[in-house]
């Protein structure tokens, strides 16, 4: 066994990362047939990616996504509008989303998430959990989308992995979509009818 000896707390805490201490042990153990958990996904990060800044995440996001969508524009060869809009369902105003970006027929939702969330994405090549009913939302809400391309941007990721997104396409969510259209419209009549119990 080797002794590492440390003048200041910040040391020790730069000293830590990357490596899988005892506190953190639990955040690496799987079951047996289940996927890596958030903590693999830490080390990775840690290991690879600059160190994270005291910046809060929301402002962090919206300074980054006008920089994003431009090198995914550059990246796909594709201009997008990026105007401040909320899209609302022709039938039902209540049911709505806010593209980042979007063309005719498609749109772009960028998220500037932890490096962490970041490389899970990357490795998995799935888009996070955390964000399923937002993706459907955007085609419930436009009916005549075709297309959203779900956009990760993290400038702190190495230059190979610091930009990816997913091709979402209406076919490949449509049955969802029709599930959740429906399940929306039930829960707003609910709310309607509390609200005119409670205010007439």
């Amino acid at each position: 066994m080797k002794t590492l000896n440390f003048e200041t707390e910040q040391e020790w805490l730069e000293a830590r990362k990357g490596k899988i201490t005892g506190s953190r042990l639990k955040d690496i153990v799987v079951k047996r047939g289940t996927g890596e958990k958030k903590g693999y996904y830490e080390l990775i990060a840690e290991r690879i990616a600059q160190p994270a800044d005291d910046e809060d995440v929301m402002e962090r996001g919206h300074r980054l996504e006008v920089e994003a969508i431009n090198l995914f524009s550059e990246q796909v060869g594709k201009k997008f509008d990026t105007s401040l809009v909320i899209w609302e369902r022709e039938d039902n105003a209540n049911i709505a989303i806010s593209p980042d970006a979007f063309s005719e027929d498609e749109a772009v939702e960028v998220k500037c998430l932890n490096s962490a969330s970041h490389i899970e994405a990357y490795l998995t090549q799935q888009v996070p959990d955390d964000y399923e009913y937002q993706v459907l939302q955007y085609f419930i809400v436009n009916e005549n989308l075709k297309t959203l391309y779900f956009v990760m941007y993290d400038p702190r990721m190495p230059d190979k992995v610091k930009l990816h997104y997913f091709t979402i396409t209406r076919e490949s969510v449509q049955e969802q979509v029709e599930i959740y259209t429906e399940y929306q419209k039930q829960k707003l009549a609910q709310i309607d009818e509390i609200i005119n119990q409670l205010t007439f």
